[in-house]
């Protein structure tokens, strides 16, 4: 989601609600803690340059179970950081405390936002030499498919 969207999605609430990749929803009580600009120069296995940002929400739970972040108070911070970050409508990331520090993708369903787990890959499998990963399919698959008749034109 990027952070034009994650706005208007704000729009549409009255109060802020994360919900993890297991379904159970972050505490009421979170708090944005920051947001940040973050650019990453690399260059990937296969010798390619790469440039990626996102923008980071970080996302915190203390003891106060009475706090509450208020919309407003979210997109008057967002506001603050565009300025002063010069933020661009990048995609946002939403770093999360659980086990360990875990970042996340976000998206907007039924007026949650909801996160989504984030994996790691290859960026140069043609220069690394991993073969392209074929899906596997059971003949028993293949015969439930419903099959042209040689008359109907199809083929």
């Amino acid at each position: 989601m990027k952070l034009s969207e994650f706005k208007e999605a704000l729009t549409k609430v009255k109060e802020l609600k994360f919900e993890q990749s297991n379904g159970f929803e972050v505490p009421a009580h979170f708090h944005v803690t920051e947001i940040g600009k973050i650019d990453k120069h690399f260059i990937d296995c296969g010798g390619t340059m790469r440039d990626e940002s996102v923008i980071n929400f970080q996302l915190w739970v203390a003891d106060d179970v009475e706090h509450r972040f208020a919309v407003d108070k979210l997109l008057g911070v967002i506001k603050m950081s565009e300025e002063k970050l010069g933020l661009s409508d990048a995609e946002i990331e939403v770093e999360y405390q659980g086990e360990t520090v875990s970042k996340y993708n976000v998206v907007f369903n039924g007026g949650v936002f909801k996160l989504q787990n984030k994996f790691t890959d290859c960026l140069a499998k043609d220069n690394c030499g991993i073969p392209e990963t074929k899906k596997k399919v059971s003949l028993s698959e293949l015969q439930n498919q419903s099959c042209c008749e040689p008359s109907s034109g199809c083929c």
